[in-house]
């Protein structure tokens, strides 16, 4: 029978981190205990309810009272029938661990074995004109290819100005560049802003505008001189019927998929069938997720084919994260054999 202790636990960010919502100091989580003394003697599976204050759906005051109830009757209520996306993640994520040991191994693939490593781009989180500058030159120095840059949170001209050197220094050849706008335009001066950033040569841009404008978002879809990249869009949008006619209205050339946001792990899985029938795009990324829910995201996405670079290289963002068997080399994230 299953048993499960939910431990809350507050992570504190190296420094603060600024998108065009927020600033954040800290990050509040959920560490998620499953234990089942008869199947599984002596051994615990460990998983993350991430709750993202802020942005995730399910960041409303009914919120414990919703966790409680399913930490109170765990086993007893079908995982499909948790509305919350990070509770359904955390108990995905603890399951696998029971199942397989409490071994922190949750799938068998090549890079859980330690043979094969996942590529994932830089971040460079907001901040004034000389921050950003040398967290970009920080993230090129250390190996990184593909950098992705969080914009609409200072001045544009200024954000131009930084995409302006950076383009001087390397071409496209040389670096793929990734923005994030966090829904930071306004329908109005989306596309102008667009055109201005399209001579730096982007690979795509996430959530140019905020979600649930679909006809507008459409419209910029079919105009952008910048490939469109879905990601707060697909939050709450669970229905199979919903997600093929998110895809189907607003045909979007990628989606991102962070799992504690989007309905879980089965749940992505099921984005990424509709995404590569439709011939979309995709990559997972974490929603800044301690370590024990990005270890789950890495292991999950390692399952499938990687074409193109993932968003997970966020685990050293913090002073106090938990020990965690996952390494970056250079541009790439490993499962170091010696930490499992």
């Amino acid at each position: 029978m299953l048993h499960a202790q939910v431990i809350p636990y507050r992570l504190h960010f190296k420094e603060t981190a600024v998108t065009s919502r927020a600033r954040m100091t800290v990050k509040d989580t959920y560490i998620l205990r499953l234990t089942d003394p008869e199947a599984h003697p002596g051994i615990d599976g460990i998983g993350e309810i991430a709750l993202f204050r802020g942005l995730s759906r399910e960041d409303t005051p009914d919120f414990p009272r919703a966790l409680r109830h399913v930490i109170d009757n765990i086993g007893s209520i079908p995982l499909a029938s948790i509305p919350q996306s990070s509770i359904r993640f955390g108990i995905e994520t603890a399951l696998l661990d029971l199942r397989g040991g409490g071994r922190r191994i949750l799938f068998d693939t090549p890079f859980s074995a330690s043979l094969q490593m996942i590529p994932v781009n830089g971040l460079v989180w907001m901040g004034d004109y000389p921050t950003m500058r040398r967290r970009l030159i920080s993230k090129i120095e250390a190996g990184f290819t593909t950098i992705k840059i969080k914009i609409g949170g200072i001045d544009f001209e200024q954000e131009l100005s930084l995409l302006r050197l950076l383009r001087s220094d390397f071409s496209e050849r040389d670096l793929t560049l990734r923005l994030d706008a966090n829904g930071a335009f306004s329908p109005a001066d989306a596309l102008s802003r667009l055109d201005r950033l399209a001579p730096f040569r982007v690979h795509s841009i996430e959530q140019p505008i905020r979600p649930g404008q679909l006809d507008e978002m459409a419209r910029i879809v079919s105009r952008s001189p910048i490939p469109i990249a879905l990601d707060e869009e697909l939050i709450g949008v669970t229905p199979d019927a919903g997600k093929a006619l998110l895809l189907d209205s607003i045909r979007p050339h990628f989606i991102i998929l962070k799992p504690s946001l989007c309905g879980g792990l089965a749940e992505a899985d099921s984005w990424i069938r509709h995404a590569v029938s439709r011939g979309i795009g995709w990559w997972a990324t974490s929603a800044l997720e301690s370590n024990v829910g990005l270890n789950a995201i890495a292991q999950w996405v390692s399952r499938y084919a990687i074409r193109t670079c993932q968003g997970l290289g966020t685990g050293a963002l913090y002073t106090d994260n938990f020990p965690s068997a996952l390494r970056m080399r250079g541009e790439s994230l490993a499962l170091s054999p010696s930490c499992i």
